[in-house]
């Protein structure tokens, strides 16, 4: 197993918002993360991440408790992040936030890793030299991907990648993530409002409902509205 969330409990201050919650990801098999808004999807993100404590349970990747893992070790170990809203350095041209992205590698290994990477972005290739700023919606989501993959992650996790862009990049965003994951091994675990687009490229999903997995396991047992209604309600 990847990455195993066990029994997790955790929340902001007094509040807990995540109840219990139990899941995993095996190498390469993309896992999403669906539920309504408030269901605690992004929180336990967030203690993957150790932006939260972990208040009961625990979380392991590839056997190793996080909780021995610091925050700074987490990109070292092989988990990459991908928040909302196509966080890239606006100010910088695409090259020089591939080459951020790429500041733990020795310089010849990121230089591989950037043309390596570009080959899957070949819009990016033809941006090389302009500032992230002037980038569409899709081209920065792209490139907040691109910058994700430079360190070679054994797991993506991805908060919303369709967030705010259009309906007909939605599908194409989520079919490049499935295309990466296939040809690279890398696996992801994505965090969607979009339910019926990312169960199209999901292995198994993990259905939430006030921080409580209501339904875990094959994306395709899903197929219909009344069997994804009953997992929501």
């Amino acid at each position: 197993m990847l990455l195993s969330v066990e029994n997790l409990v955790t929340g902001y201050g007094r509040k807990q918002v995540v109840n219990g919650v139990s899941f995993d990801v095996t190498k390469g098999e993309i896992v999403a993360l669906i539920g309504h808004n408030g269901a605690g999807k992004s929180t336990i993100l967030k203690a993957i991440l150790k932006i939260l404590p972990i208040w009961k349970g625990n979380i392991y990747f590839d056997g190793q408790t996080l909780a021995l893992t610091r925050q700074c070790d987490l990109v070292r170990s092989g988990i990459a992040y991908v928040p909302q809203g196509n966080r890239v350095f606006g100010g910088l041209t695409v090259r020089e936030n591939l080459e951020i992205a790429g500041t733990s590698l020795n310089t010849k290994v990121a230089i591989q890793k950037i043309d390596l990477t570009l080959d899957l972005f070949p819009v990016l290739a033809t941006k090389i030299r302009q500032r992230a700023s002037t980038l569409s919606g899709g081209e920065a989501q792209m490139l907040s991907v691109a910058n994700a993959l430079i360190p070679k992650p054994r797991i993506l996790i991805l908060d919303e990648p369709s967030l705010g862009l259009a309906p007909p990049l939605v599908s194409k965003t989520l079919n490049l993530i499935q295309k990466i994951c296939k040809e690279s091994g890398t696996a992801a675990l994505i965090v969607e409002q979009k339910v019926r687009e990312v169960l199209k490229i999901a292995e198994r999903v993990c259905v939430l409902r006030a921080g409580q997995v209501t339904y875990f396991g094959l994306a395709s047992t899903l197929d219909n509205e009344e069997k994804l209604r009953e997992a929501y309600l």
